[in-house]
């Protein structure tokens, strides 16, 4: 919300800054008549809109700085968070036991590739990729691609994944106000 405020601040300043800059050569151009204005008023009327100018540029680079600062944030907490489901996924491979090549054909399986697809990647007939899913679905218990694919999600939903992901979510609320005291 504050984001929202400031960048329309931002906007409002730049346009009444440009429309001053801009207005006098318009009117000219257009040949609206108009009644001068004492060289005292313009001149102060330039100098604000100059403050105005460099105020939104400075008001744009909190925002932008700002911006970025969160997207790093973002971008971290997703690392973060892939790391555990892969680590999640290969502790689950070695419950199940499965082998380094039925390990690769899980990866490519929950990723969303089709037989064929991780045939060519791995330099494999269809057949064996097929071999290797049913061997995949039988040590997991489960029927096909998308039961594999819950008891993952069903993991990272479950009560023992939460402390990790609230930590994040700490870490967040810890950066937000040192955040706001930048911008």
């Amino acid at each position: 919300m504050r984001d929202l405020v400031l960048i329309t601040l931002l906007l409002v300043v730049q346009i009444v800054s440009a429309f001053f800059f801009v207005g006098q050569t318009l009117l000219t151009v257009f040949n609206i008549q108009h009644s001068p204005i004492s060289w005292e008023l313009r001149e102060m009327l330039e100098i604000a809109a100059a403050l105005g100018l460099t105020f939104g540029a400075l008001l744009g680079g909190l925002v932008l700085r700002r911006s970025l600062k969160r997207q790093k944030r973002a971008e971290d907490q997703l690392r973060q968070v892939s790391g555990a489901f892969m680590e999640l996924m290969q502790s689950r491979f070695a419950d199940w036991g499965l082998t380094s090549a039925e390990r690769d054909v899980a990866l490519f399986a929950i990723k969303g590739m089709s037989t064929q697809e991780i045939a060519s990647l791995r330099g494999t007939a269809g057949g064996t990729v097929k071999a290797q899913t049913n061997a995949i679905y039988r040590k997991a218990g489960v029927t096909g691609r998308s039961q594999l694919l819950s008891l993952f999600i069903e993991d990272l939903m479950d009560e023992d994944m939460l402390p990790a992901l609230n930590q994040i979510a700490a870490n967040d609320r810890e950066a937000e106000p040192a955040l706001q005291a930048v911008s």
